[in-house]
C-alpha cells in the first residue's frame, strides 16, 4: 500500500467548499468503487476533537473512482482561524482499509457574514 497523497486545503469560515477527487491505484488506473465505502472527517491536531464527518458523494463507481468531498457552511461556522487536518478512507467490503489522502485544512476568516 502507497502513502496517502497530500493535499492540503485553505477554506472560509461560514461557507460551503466542495471539491472533486478521482481515485486511482498505483498505476494511475481508475478504481472500481461499487461495494466500498469512503468516509472523511476533520479533526483538530491532537486528534481529540472531531470537527466535522464529512459528506461523501460517490459520482460513478464503477467506471470513475469519482467521488465529492463536501463541508457545509454549518459544520466551518464552528470552526475558528486554526489549522485542522483530515483524510480520505477506503473500506473495501471485506474490511480492508486505504488511505487515499490526507492534507492540513487552513481556516480562514471570512468577511461576510449574514
Amino acid at each position: 500500500m502507497a502513502l496517502p497523497d497530500i493535499y492540503n486545503l485553505k477554506l472560509k469560515r461560514r461557507a460551503d467548499h466542495t471539491f472533486s477527487v478521482n481515485l486511482t491505484d498505483g498505476n494511475d488506473n481508475n478504481i472500481n468503487l461499487t461495494g466500498k465505502t469512503i468516509i472523511s472527517q476533520i479533526w483538530d491536531e491532537s486528534r481529540t476533537n472531531k470537527l466535522a464527518d464529512v459528506e461523501i458523494t460517490i459520482v460513478s463507481p464503477a467506471s470513475g473512482g469519482n467521488i465529492t468531498w463536501k463541508v457545509t457552511d454549518a459544520q466551518t461556522a464552528i470552526m475558528s482561524e486554526n489549522t485542522y487536518f483530515y483524510d480520505i478512507l477506503k473500506i473495501d467490503a471485506n474490511g480492508d482499509r486505504e488511505y487515499f489522502i490526507e492534507g492540513k485544512i487552513t481556516m480562514i476568516e471570512g468577511y461576510t457574514a449574514q
